[in-house]
């Protein structure tokens, strides 16, 4: 049986470095019969003798074949798979130790982790990080320990250490030996104590590039006639975590050019390109998007990109400003493209005024990718569609996620953006006028592919699953 279920606590028995070197894993407690899996290859009587001078205690083992050790390292030792050897995995803390935290920093950039999460219970305390947009539990800490740990923190973020009522938010600038980056951290007074967020932000945006971010060719070549255009309003949709930066950056970094004045206002600033002149949101002392946006018109800019879309003044004012002769581009969160004028009207912008300046209307979300190494095909069954979905096409097979070691079992590797990208021509500028809601027909006649159609695309091609896609395949 190569089912293996450990809690946080059982597998902190062990630093990453020692589960790998000796290729051992905790034995569940509730067992009891020994302290660990073993390799059948591994030396037991000296593995034993070396162990029980760390821990300070016998140990007995269990043998297992070197598959199932090698899965169940993968599985509860995570690490960056081109450094399995050395880096990663779950840590220990201990009271007043930077080196945890740091070393917590690192795993998490090192495995792609986009966001950590500490949080305080009655009971305990934990910590959990966010890959290819799923938490994770990574590791318990003790409830006398977390509060040293959330001070360590506030002081890297230059927060205040005695203020335990309010929420805070601040910036950690994090650098290792190969990378730079910035951590967003946000405090929030919860019923036992301080939640914290830490949200890992690249400032590295030399590898970020419009033709890898997952557009298919047509729906690209519709993104960027947008761009062409001197003056207009190119807007992003999507919930939290679905990349909407990352194409922001993308189309900025297509429009840097020496012959540009490229303005940026955003809270907070996720990546630095030269060339571009990036202001950092600070509310607290009144630079808001309003007051910056205003400023903004006597820069003599020629593209400007506003962080988000949050309320009726910062709408207005990108919507002035796309009317006085810039290309504004913005994120706002909506759940399809065409949502996206409904939401605007919504916060107050008036229709005619939305109908003449908006030049593109995009959506997106992030789907996680099957393994390749271990997905299995299956005979598919069309019932278990969502019922008020029709499919375009048949499917005779499908793909599911098993899990080996490529994916650290979880079936999945790497996450592709999907894109619905609506052009705002004539007739299209009458539906918003007319705040037409139903534009099914318009988007057929050009042949739009929506969010549910490249979703389903996706799966029919086995690039992921049912699960996975399913609640596109119901909202849109």
């Amino acid at each position: 049986m190569d089912e293996l279920v450990l809690t946080a606590q059982e597998i902190q028995q062990l630093t990453p470095e020692q589960a790998w070197h000796y290729n051992i894993v905790p034995v569940p407690v509730h067992t009891a019969e020994a302290d660990f899996f073993i390799d059948e290859e591994s030396n037991q009587s000296d593995t034993a003798e070396e162990l029980e001078l760390i821990l300070g205690k016998p140990v007995q083992f269990i043998v297992k074949p070197s598959p199932t050790i090698r899965k169940w390292l993968s599985t509860f030792y995570r690490k960056e798979q081109e450094t399995q050897e050395s880096s990663g995995g779950v840590l220990q803390y201990t009271s007043g130790s930077d080196d945890f935290l740091t070393r917590l920093i690192v795993e998490a950039q090192s495995i792609r982790s986009s966001d950590i999460h500490l949080e305080i219970y009655e009971q305990k305390c934990r910590v959990r990080i966010r890959i290819d947009g799923m938490l994770v539990e990574r590791f318990i800490i003790e409830r006398e320990h977390y509060p040293s740990l959330v001070n360590r923190i506030k002081i890297m973020a230059h927060m205040d250490i005695s203020e335990k009522r309010l929420p805070q938010d601040g910036r950690i600038f994090f650098q290792t030996t190969t990378e730079k980056f910035d951590i967003r951290v946000s405090v929030l007074p919860t019923l036992y104590g301080e939640k914290i967020v830490m949200r890992l932000l690249s400032q590295n945006a030399t590898n970020i590039s419009i033709e890898k971010l997952g557009f298919e060719q047509d729906t690209l070549t519709a993104y960027l006639q947008g761009t062409r255009r001197k003056q207009g309003l190119i807007l992003i949709s999507g919930p939290t975590g679905s990349g909407k930066t990352t194409t922001l950056y993308a189309t900025l970094k297509l429009l840097n050019e020496d012959t540009r004045n490229v303005l940026t206002i955003e809270d907070p600033v996720e990546y630095t390109l030269p060339g571009i002149n990036q202001v950092q949101l600070k509310e607290n002392i009144g630079l808001n998007f309003g007051v910056t946006l205003r400023t903004f018109l006597r820069q003599d800019p020629d593209v400007i990109m506003v962080g988000e879309i949050r309320d009726e003044d910062t709408a207005n004012m990108a919507i002035r400003l796309a009317q006085t002769g810039h290309l504004v581009l913005s994120t706002i969160h909506t759940n399809s493209a065409w949502g996206t004028v409904f939401r605007l009207v919504d916060m107050g912008v008036p229709a005619f005024l939305l109908a003449g300046t908006l030049s593109s209307s995009v959506a997106q979300r992030l789907v996680r990718l099957l393994c390749p190494a271990c997905k299995q095909k299956q005979v598919f069954n069309p019932g278990e569609y969502p019922k008020a979905f029709k499919a375009p096409f048949a499917v005779e097979y499908h793909y599911t996620s098993k899990g080996c070691e490529a994916c650290y079992y979880t079936g999945y590797k790497g996450r592709k953006a999907i894109y619905e990208v609506i052009p705002i021509d004539q007739e299209m500028s009458e539906c918003i006028k007319n705040t037409i809601f139903d534009v099914s027909a318009q988007l057929k006649e050009r042949n739009i592919k929506t969010l549910s159609d490249n979703a389903f695309n996706l799966f029919a091609e086995g690039e992921t699953s049912l699960d996975e896609i399913y609640s596109l395949l119901v909202n849109f």
